[in-house]
């Protein structure tokens, strides 16, 4: 569930299936977790129950041994043509 208000009129919009409008010069609109506006700086989002969810199958560890290999440097070798 998103709760979400507008600045410029004051109503609360709670997120469904469905479109909701607030029906002010912004016309900020809600539906599902999609968040529209005019003016998105007018915009207040003041609940949001969606979480995070990790899907990575690699530990931390392997991350940060990834990220590690990343920054290394290519070294190039030089052969002797005969």
């Amino acid at each position: 569930m998103l709760t979400v208000r507008c600045k410029q009129c004051g109503v609360e919009l709670t997120s469904t299936h469905k479109s909701q409008l607030c029906g002010c010069s912004n016309q900020m609109e809600v539906i599902g977790d999609k968040i529209s506006a005019r003016d998105l700086s007018n915009v207040v989002i003041i609940k949001n129950d969606k979480k995070s969810k990790s899907d990575s199958v690699l530990k931390p560890e392997d991350i940060a041994w990834q990220e590690k290999r990343r920054k290394r440097k290519v070294r190039k070798l030089d052969f002797e043509v005969r």
